[in-house]
């Protein structure tokens, strides 16, 4: 599991570190950020101390109101052992009396300079990215006109090839062998390379490429969205594959049922031109255009109109 600390988000985001420089190396275990309002009125049964603890004008507001022993037992129960830091947002002038606190629990105290809204946003954000699901999957994951493919298949099939014409004809690698997937949401998943092998490709023959090297720095991406699983299986003459398109078939990755189209490989076969085909179509069926719907209506027309012409030749 990926370990995020408190050191991670003054290096992220540049906060100001103001108190408690001993506990920036705490760990944080959840993306839920906690804003103790009803704390302040001393009312700690529930206080969420494991969370990110974020102070903003109206809880200052209400600190300011109290009198100098309740501040101080307040910003001591606030800073616990386990308290991975507290922010205060709008760049607002510090109590004292949570600086001693801070200080003498070891709770790192920061400081940003946005609005409340905006920082809890990318804070969450943040820690979400880092907390979210995570699995790796063998295939290779292209941008085809903006839509994310990920390729899979047995090794040997000719995935890494076939990515190689798809960038050869302006197209954009992500990843080569193997994907890193996050689920950075409940239907929102995400594809890297590990750093090991990033803009890297292996052909057989000829050994590992360097894509960003041969083809320019806009022939890859970081990271991009899985939208479509292209399957590629060697031709099996006793399969019946699909031939009108109607059928949907899904592969489930993490928690997310992705499309998933298979394509059989014979020699012959243009495999980059047809899986540039079947990313283009994906995006026509975004839009409302489904050809192989298209069709199927227009053959149950015709078969309507012929069968009222036969019974009316009847009649």
């Amino acid at each position: 599991m990926v370990k995020v600390r408190t050191e991670d988000l003054l290096n992220q985001f540049q906060l100001e570190l103001l108190a408690g420089e001993d506990g920036i190396h705490r760990e944080i275990f959840m993306s839920d950020i906690s804003r103790p309002g009803i704390e302040m009125t001393g009312y700690f049964k529930y206080y969420p101390k494991d969370r990110l603890q974020l102070l903003g004008k109206t809880e200052l507001s209400y600190f300011d109101d109290l009198t100098s022993e309740q501040k101080r037992n307040r910003a001591l129960r606030l800073c616990t052992d386990i308290t991975p830091g507290i922010v205060i947002t709008r760049g607002m002038d510090i109590p004292e009396e949570l600086v001693e606190a801070c200080n003498k629990s070891g709770v790192p105290l920061m400081r940003s300079p946005y609005k409340t809204t905006r920082v809890i946003s990318r804070l969450t954000n943040f820690l979400e990215a880092k907390f979210a699901p995570f699995t790796a999957v063998h295939g290779v994951l292209v941008d085809i006109y903006g839509i994310g493919v990920l390729i899979t298949g047995q090794s040997g099939v000719g995935k890494s090839e076939t990515a190689l014409e798809l960038v050869k004809r302006g197209h954009r690698l992500v990843a080569d062998d193997s994907v890193e997937i996050r689920q950075e949401d409940y239907d929102r998943l995400i594809g890297t390379a590990p750093p090991l092998i990033e803009h890297l490709l292996e052909i057989r023959g000829l050994g590992i490429i360097n894509v960003m090297t041969l083809f320019g720095a806009g022939s890859v991406r970081s990271y991009k969205k899985i939208s479509l699983v292209i399957n590629l299986e060697i031709w099996d003459q006793k399969k019946t594959y699909d031939r009108l398109g109607l059928d949907e078939d899904t592969m489930k990755i993490i928690d997310v049922d992705v499309p998933k189209a298979t394509i059989p490989v014979r020699p012959g076969r243009n495999l980059a031109v047809i899986i540039e085909v079947a990313a283009m179509n994906f995006r026509l069926k975004r839009m409302g255009v489904n050809a192989a719907e298209e069709f199927s209506e227009r053959l149950t027309t015709m078969i309507e109109q012929e069968k009222s012409t036969l019974d009316m030749d009847l009649d």
